[in-house]
């Protein structure tokens, strides 16, 4: 097997490009799509028969990506190493019927997707992004990336107890933006905009799936840019890692004894039950399709399967130096440590002792440390894709990450070396 690839802080700086062009789940998968096109994977459509060709191939559904590389010397039942990850973020999006507004102000109306921090919200320019399907059945995306929403917070003076009851937001009245000025709301003003924005006829958009993003560019951050401040890291940042591992993997020449796969998934962040989400058949189908693709059976897919790995990459806390106190006290990520190997007894993550291993392996083969987290006993702990993925698939899963501060805000902190020593590890493991 050839050395293992090696990322540099030109991961980091390739990072913030593709967050900022990735406003909404449609836009990250397609910008994965087009960076393993031109390592040479291809598109497959659900629809067609597949064959059991070598090379790379992948599938797009809505907000969610499965890509995969089958090497020449894979049988059908060769196992996958899975790098997973999830595509979307918390945020406000659009309703059904979005033209709103009172008092002289034209605003849109929006509701709360997942567990967003939502003062981070407040006082920030925000474009709108999205899909649009048209009437003919198409889909095309759309990215408003300059200042056009803002929530704003109400002055100091008309909340006098905020400065010491604290900032109290009601989720239906205080978070809706304005846009405008004006004294009539009309029904269809926002959709005709977008329409006239990108060139379409009126009317010709007749369903869409868009959200808000603050236009603000990620940035490097501190005396000596030790950190990167930027929207959607959880967890884009794990998504374009796994890409960066794929692709070197599967342009590297090396032997591999097992079919590397990317799964990034939709709808992490309210629940994975959906077509496009982890708890949904999406991943098992292809696996499973690949497997007879290439003339197996049932049990080919069975053998497959158990010896299958995956990787749950997704963010973790990194310790805050003023809230140290919420943290395990033996337990304390810091940032540019390393990736996180993520535990929790109760399965909120699945890690045990012998994916613990399968990590640390893959860590030291690439050279890279890694830090261990749990949650504090005292405070509830999160999940992600990885108890979904081991249940629902009988496959063995290990929960990982970058370690991070101000997780669900509209704009993140993390470590400038964090996301290429996260994609380093991936290629090792994805290389088995």
């Amino acid at each position: 097997m050839s050395e293992p690839h090696r990322f540099d802080r030109g991961h980091t700086d390739d990072l913030m490009t593709f967050l900022a062009a990735s406003p909404t789940p449609y836009h990250a998968v397609a910008n994965t799509a087009e960076r393993l096109e031109k390592a040479g994977f291809k598109q497959v459509a659900e629809t067609d028969a597949w064959d059991g060709s070598s090379g790379g191939k992948y599938v797009l559904r809505g907000g969610a990506i499965i890509a995969w590389y089958v090497p020449e010397s894979a049988a059908p039942h060769t196992p996958y190493r899975i790098a997973g990850a999830h595509t979307d973020s918390p945020n406000l999006r659009v309703k059904p019927l979005p033209d709103a507004g009172a008092h002289g102000w034209r605003q849109v109306a929006v509701e709360i997707y997942g567990g967003p921090l939502m003062n981070s919200w407040l006082d920030r320019d925000l474009g709108l992004a999205g899909r649009l399907t048209l009437r003919d059945g198409s889909t095309r995306l759309v990215n408003v990336d300059r200042p056009l929403l803002r929530v704003p917070q109400l002055a100091i003076h008309l909340d006098r107890s905020v400065s010491s009851e604290g900032l109290k937001l009601d989720k239906q009245r205080h978070l809706q933006p304005v846009w405008g000025l004006g004294d009539t709301v009309r029904d269809g003003d926002l959709i005709a905009f977008l329409e006239s924005e990108n060139d379409l006829a009126a009317g010709e958009v007749t369903g869409w799936d868009l959200m808000v993003h603050s236009v603000e560019p990620p940035a490097y951050l501190g005396r000596d840019k030790e950190l990167v401040a930027g929207p959607r890291m959880d967890n884009l940042l794990s998504v374009h890692a796994g890409t960066a591992a794929l692709a070197a993997v599967a342009t590297g020449g090396g032997q591999l004894p097992c079919i590397p796969v990317l799964a990034a998934f939709d709808h992490e962040e309210n629940g994975s039950q959906s077509d496009t989400g982890a708890d949904g058949p999406l991943l098992g189908s292809v696996l499973e399709r690949s497997v007879f693709a290439r003339g197996g059976s049932y049990e080919d897919k069975a053998r497959a399967f158990a010896g299958t790995v995956c990787l749950s990459s997704d963010t973790g806390h990194a310790v805050h130096p003023n809230y140290a106190e919420r943290h395990d006290p033996t337990h304390h990520p810091r940032i540019n440590g390393g990736p996180i190997l993520k535990v929790n007894v109760n399965n909120r993550y699945a890690t045990d002792g012998s994916g613990r291993a399968v990590w640390a392996a893959a860590c030291e083969r690439a050279g890279v440390p890694f830090q261990s987290f749990v949650s504090n006993n005292s405070m509830p702990c999160g999940t992600t894709i990885g108890p979904i993925t081991a249940a629902r698939h009988g496959i063995k899963t290990v929960d990982i990450g970058v370690a991070i501060l101000s997780m669900h805000s509209a704009r993140e902190l993390c470590g400038v070396d964090d996301p290429h020593l996260l994609a380093n590890a991936l290629v090792a493991f994805l290389e088995g």
